[in-house]
Formats: C-alpha cells, sequence, structure tokens
C-alpha cells in the first residue's frame, strides 16, 4: 500500500489535478484542505504520511505557518508555489522541507519528488550510514558503476547512496561542490546506472563558450540563418537525444538563455536558432561551484530555473572535510600513474601526515596533479619526500622557510577573512570592496584568482 498524502492547496482545480495525479499513481489521499486550520484538522484525523503544501493560502495562517508544525511533527512535506522570490526561500528553509515544487508542474516531477521525500524521511539516510560506518571501518565495496570513485568517509557514502538512488528515476540532478570534487565523474555514474546509460553521454561547459555560441552549442542551427552558418548544425541537446546531458559551471549560463533551458526542462522541446521547436528527450544533469542562491539573489540565475533543477539536489564534500579518504585517493592515483613494470610506489608515515594536514582548495584534482608529479620524479619503492603545491598553509611539514605563509597566502586569508566578517557581501557600504579600499571588479577578479570560495549550504530534501 503507497503513502498516504494530504493536498493542501486553496486553488480547486490545481487541488484536483494533484489528487488525480496522486490516485493514478496509486497513493491514498486524504481531505484536501484549503487552510492551514483545516489542514490541522486533517491531520489530526487522518494521520497523512507526507503533506503536499501550498505557500499562499486562504484564512490566517501561510504554507510555511504550517511547515513548521509539520517538521515539529516530523511528518515529510513538500512545499508547491506559483510565485516564489528569494525573501520566500529564506522564510521556508528553516521548516527543512524535503522539497519545492514551482507550478505548473509535471505528473512525473510530482511522483519523482514524492518518491525521494519518502525515502529520505523513512530511512533517515544519515543515521543509517553512521551505524554503518561505525561498525565496519574496511573500504566499502561499491557497485562496479561506482568503481572509479574512491573514498570510505560517511559524506562521501552519503553522497553515493543519494547518487544511486536517484540515478533510475530519470529526473534532473544539481550537483553543488566546489571545483575539483568529482561533480562530473558523479555525473557520469549517475548516467550509467540509468535506463540511458547506452544512449549518449553529452558534456557541455557552459563556463568556456563564449555568450554568442552558447545557443548554438546547446540547440543547434539552420543553415543560413546568419552570417558564418554554411552548414546545418545540432545542438548538444539533440546529439543526446534519448541519452543524459551534463551541463557543467550552469551558473555561468547567461539570463536570456536561461528561458529557453526552462522550456527544456518544462516542455521537453528545444528550438534550433533559424528553426522550428522540436520534441527531444534528455535527462539533464547540472553543476556548479557557485552559490545559486547567491545568483538568484543577485539576479544572475532565474528563481523558477534553479527551483526546477533543485528537485535533487547533491552536495559533494571538499576534501579538507573527508580528510580519512586522502591517503586512499593518494595510494589510487599512485597506481594509476605507475608505469607498467615498474614497482609501485608507497607513501611514508611522514608524507601521509602531510597530506592529510594539508587543505586541499583544489580538492581530489589538485592531489591527483600532486601525486602525478611525484610519482614522475620518484625512483621506485618509498616516497619519502613530497613536493606540495605552492599554496600550502603555513605550518604544515612542507611549509615555507621558517613556516611563514607567502605574501599570495597572506592576501587570500586576509580577503577571505573580510568577506566573511561581512557576510560575502562585495559591493555597497559596508561590503568587503569597501573595507579593503579596492575597485568591486578589481576584488572580484582578485577572488576568482586566489581560488576564493564561498561554502555551499544546501538543504537536504
Amino acid at each position: 500500500m503507497k503513502a498516504k498524502i494530504l493536498i493542501v492547496e486553496d486553488q480547486f482545480i490545481e487541488a484536483k489535478s494533484l489528487n488525480v495525479i496522486l490516485t493514478n499513481a496509486g497513493y491514498s489521499t486524504c481531505s484536501i484542505a484549503r487552510s492551514v486550520e483545516v489542514a490541522l484538522s486533517v491531520l489530526e484525523r487522518e494521520k497523512p504520511d507526507l503533506v503536499l503544501v501550498d505557500i499562499f493560502l486562504q484564512g490566517e495562517g501561510t504554507g510555511i505557518d504550517l511547515g513548521k508544525i509539520l517538521h515539529e511533527k516530523n511528518i515529510a512535506f513538500v512545499y508547491l508555489s506559483a510565485n516564489s522570490n528569494r525573501q520566500i526561500l529564506e522564510a521556508a528553509k528553516p521548516t527543512k522541507p524535503y522539497g519545492f515544487m514551482v507550478k505548473p508542474f509535471r505528473a512525473k516531477d510530482v511522483l519523482i519528488m514524492l518518491d525521494v521525500a519518502l525515502y529520505l524521511h523513512q530511512n533517515r539516510l544519515g543515521e543509517r550510514i553512521s551505524q554503518v560506518s561505525s561498525k565496519n571501518s574496511s573500504p566499502v565495496q561499491l557497485p562496479a558503476e561506482f568503481s572509479h570513485l574512491v573514498g570510505n568517509s560517511q559524506k562521501f557514502i552519503e553522497i553515493l547512496e543519494l547518487a544511486k538512488m536517484v540515478a533510475p528515476m530519470d529526473t534532473s540532478v544539481l550537483i553543488l561542490g566546489e571545483s575539483g570534487t568529482g561533480k562530473e565523474l558523479i555525473a557520469h555514474s549517475i548516467h550509467k546506472v540509468s535506463y540511458r546509460r547506452y544512449k549518449p553521454f553529452v558534456i557541455v561547459n557552459c563556463g568556456t563558450l563564449p555568450a554568442s555560441l552558447i545557443e548554438s552549442e546547446l540547440f543547434g542551427h539552420e543553415k543560413g540563418c546568419f552570417t558564418g552558418a554554411i552548414t546545418k548544425r545540432q545542438g548538444k541537446f539533440e546529439l543526446a537525444d534519448g541519452g543524459t546531458v551534463f551541463l557543467d559551471e550552469i551558473g555561468e549560463l547567461p539570463l536570456e538563455l536561461q528561458v529557453k533551458f526552462l522550456r527544456v526542462l518544462q516542455e521537453k522541446e528545444i528550438e534550433p536558432i533559424g528553426g522550428k521547436p522540436r520534441k527531444i528527450d534528455v535527462r539533464v544533469i547540472a553543476a556548479t561551484n557557485k552559490d545559486l542562491e547567491e545568483e538568484v539573489a543577485a539576479g544572475r540565475f532565474r528563481i523558477d530555473l534553479y527551483y526546477r533543477l533543485n528537485v535533487f539536489p547533491l552536495l559533494l564534500p571538499a576534501l579538507r572535510q573527508r580528510k580519512e579518504d586522502v591517503p586512499l585517493l593518494a595510494h589510487y592515483f599512485i597506481k594509476k600513474y605507475t608505469e607498467e613494470g615498474r614497482p609501485v610506489s608507497v607513501l611514508s608515515k611522514e608524507i601521509i601526515d602531510a597530506l592529510m594536514q594539508y587543505d586541499w582548495p583544489g580538492n581530489i584534482r589538485e592531489l591527483e596533479n600532486t601525486i602525478q608529479r611525484n610519482v614522475v620524479l620518484a625512483k621506485g619503492g618509498v616516497i619519502e619526500s613530497l613536493e606540495l603545491p605552492p599554496s600550502r598553509t603555513a605550518g604544515s611539514p612542507n611549509a615555507g622557510k621558517d613556516g611563514f605563509k607567502t605574501m599570495i597566502e597572506n592576501e587570500r586569508d586576509h580577503i577571505l577573512a573580510v568577506l566573511e566578517s561581512c557576510n560575502w557581501k562585495i559591493s555597497g557600504r559596508g561590503g568587503a570592496a569597501e573595507i579593503l579600499d579596492v575597485n568591486v571588479n578589481t576584488l572580484n577578479s582578485r577572488i576568482k584568482r586566489l581560488g576564493i570560495q564561498k561554502e555551499i549550504r544546501v538543504r537536504k530534501i
């Protein structure tokens, strides 16, 4: 027997539409509530397993007020809204919903969201993984599709559990995390577990394409539609038909193209430049190292697109947050880069300690590059000394002369401290640029050059 769902929605047509979707999928539904007062009465009387809550309701109280009560009662719920903005998002997050759906929505989106919410609520993933980890400290055996991913930390295993769960569902996935944390590898693993595994996996890096070429790259163009279009071109979405499109650095997508991309998600339809709309069947996995909520607040990212993508977010931990995986990864890369016929090098205890103390701002990619370089320099056997990247922290075994930081390291630390002191506000009165007495553009350039990134925090759904 499937779960019992309560619909709290004051629009009759939308409530009935949801009820039909749920009934056809085999869910049991409660009486439809049109206000917080009625919803509380139904909660006591019919004991639903999950609640779909509209933000704006008739009578006293909002859906967010109801969300607070549902959270206190430990009842799973998902928000529904047609009019969402930054203020609503900030008010809704503390209630810890399992999802946020923007109207209008498709039946498939609703059912996937319910599956995800119920799974997370019923399995209490974090507690279960913690129990498993405490009983078994040996490396976890991963399925074949995840065998190229290395790690045994709780944070890493939790992400793999979520990735394996969402892989066969065909829903959009948003992968968040700093540069070098393995977002593309996770995306490829999800594709290989899905039913689309025998179809194309097409990668598009939105951050490396000139703005003038992104639309043609994504959606294609017809011959002669603009100067230089001497032949017809298929876009990445059309090339991936039946498979998966991985949009890396989605936060770099220009606003005018975000509208077209939203149409792809909603209608499964593309429109080549100079051509007619055509239906496609693709799954979208997007990734970014930006805080999209901050991008929404700054007006650089559409809030409706954010909600569409954020149906199932995966937040990859930085390497400094899973330090116990550093030795495993280091030995994995040593084997990877040791030439055939040469003895595989091993790391001394001192080197392992040095690797563990370093913060790895470039994450796994930086660790891999470091190991590759030192394997080339080594002559086999035990690696007794190791060259860490120039941005090593003061006090580490391989730090600069007398353990002092370089000028670049001091500049990075100072800018980071100022940003944190003003809650990452860059421009305007009281912003970091004013405090540091530099131009906003100059500060943004230095932040990018020094690799300074705000840690991304995202609710679990």
